[in-house]
């Protein structure tokens, strides 16, 4: 592409985006009559295109000439704005009035060469725009414990997490207060969407989206935040414990995943044990959840915190516990007892164990060890899960949820003991 085809493609894409957010602005104004609006599709088109000429005129005559032509801008916008108010037409917002200055913005950018970017940011925030209604509804509907639970969640992860440091102290340097303080907010994360989750799609639906997607973080920290909920909802505890299948049953395609893209010949032993394991744990909840499909709903309790940051801090801490374990065993017994660290690293999580054991799988472990460690883990974290659900939710849930992870624990052993060795 040649430098004035460039140029026209630039300044396109700076119109494009104004005439984007002028056909929502249009659309979202389109009762007012002529005169009472801001901007119309055309004026915002033409702002875009001005914003893509001052970017080329600020290559000639640096960037005090881009700031004096925002600051004219700046000010038509906001003398249509006053205008409009001192005529009394009180419905008018200063959105428009803030849309016009982005779209000036957004075609500065397309014409200095970020497309892309300028490109991506039209569209989000005309997607912003046009779910006014949809985002106000949200609002009035948050309560005031929902909110200081997501400034919370903010606080610990946003705020805290980026200024601790990411390396180990202690015994083997296995203490990485970065590491323990992500799995607290991981699982305090897990909570707030489980909140969110039940109290959207209700007491069928909700444990269902929270435990397949919470399943792909953290099934440990999905099984611990429903079985303290199903102590307290005793209603719900069919539909909890599908949920806490569905995270547990997730496990499996994760480490799948993981195998393949490290070592294919480890996936293609483990793809057997691990099929069976998924099916014996995602068939029972499937069970559970049509059997509770043909009943009617059962009235529950309104759920009280929207976010279990102690019960998350307890568990970083039970977990820091494990991790010591685990490698005070790899320290003592080395790498001949892959097997007894894989029990040990399974209790806590299994994505770690399953990394190294298909890196070293690469080099100096062979393929059915590496396989046979891998399930052990898994079934040791399965049981885990299993023995967690019935201390904490009771022997209810505890039977829905412990019988199928004790059955998928035994076939994926003999599975991985038949098919590897």
């Amino acid at each position: 592409m040649g430098e004035i085809q460039e140029t026209f493609y630039h300044l396109g894409v700076a119109l494009a985006i104004g005439l984007l957010i002028g056909v929502e602005r249009g659309w979202k104004e389109r009762a007012a009559r002529e005169g009472q609006r801001i901007a119309g599709i055309r004026t915002y088109g033409l702002i875009g295109l001005m914003g893509g000429g001052t970017a080329l005129l600020a290559g000639h005559f640096g960037a005090l000439a881009m700031g004096m032509v925002f600051v004219g801008v700046a000010g038509v916008l906001t003398t249509a704005y006053v205008v409009n108010l001192w005529r009394g037409h009180e419905d008018i917002g200063v959105t428009s009035l803030v849309a016009g200055l982005l779209v000036f913005i957004l075609g500065v950018l397309a014409g200095t060469g970020e497309v892309a970017i300028a490109a991506a940011s039209a569209v989000i925030s005309t997607l912003l725009l046009s779910y006014k209604p949809v985002l106000h509804r949200w609002v009035s509907a948050l309560e005031d414990a929902e909110l200081r639970a997501g400034i919370k969640l903010l606080l610990i992860s946003v705020v805290l997490l980026p200024v601790l440091p990411n390396q180990g102290y202690g015994p083997w340097q296995v203490l990485n207060p970065y590491l323990m303080w992500w799995m607290v907010v991981l699982i305090a994360a897990i909570s707030f969407v489980g909140y969110f989750a039940i109290k959207i799609g209700g007491p069928r639906r909700g444990p269902v989206f929270a435990g397949l997607f919470g399943g792909l973080a953290s099934s440990t920290a999905v099984t611990l935040h429903f079985s303290r909920m199903a102590h307290q909802q005793k209603t719900m505890t069919p539909m909890l414990a599908t949920g806490i299948l569905l995270a547990c049953g997730t496990m499996m395609p994760r480490i799948l995943v993981v195998t393949s893209i490290i070592n294919i010949e480890v996936f293609i032993a483990l793809l057997a044990p691990a099929v069976v394991m998924a099916v014996m744990i995602y068939a029972p909840a499937f069970y559970y959840w049509r059997s509770q499909s043909a009943r009617p709903p059962e009235a529950v309790s309104p759920l009280k915190n929207p976010l279990e940051l102690k019960m998350a801090v307890s568990f970083g801490l039970i977990l820091v516990v494990v991790m010591l374990l685990g490698k005070a065993l790899q320290h003592w017994y080395g790498d001949t007892g892959v097997l007894v660290i894989a029990v040990a690293s399974g209790i806590a999580d299994v994505d770690a164990i399953t990394l190294s054991l298909t890196r070293l799988s690469q080099t100096d472990l062979a393929v059915p060890v590496a396989v046979l460690g891998i399930v052990i883990a898994a079934t040791a974290n399965s049981l885990v899960k299993a023995g967690m659900a019935s201390a904490i939710g009771g022997s209810a849930i505890g039977l829905r949820v412990g019988l199928p992870l004790l059955g998928s624990a035994l076939a994926g052993l003999l599975t991985a003991w038949l098919w590897v060795w």
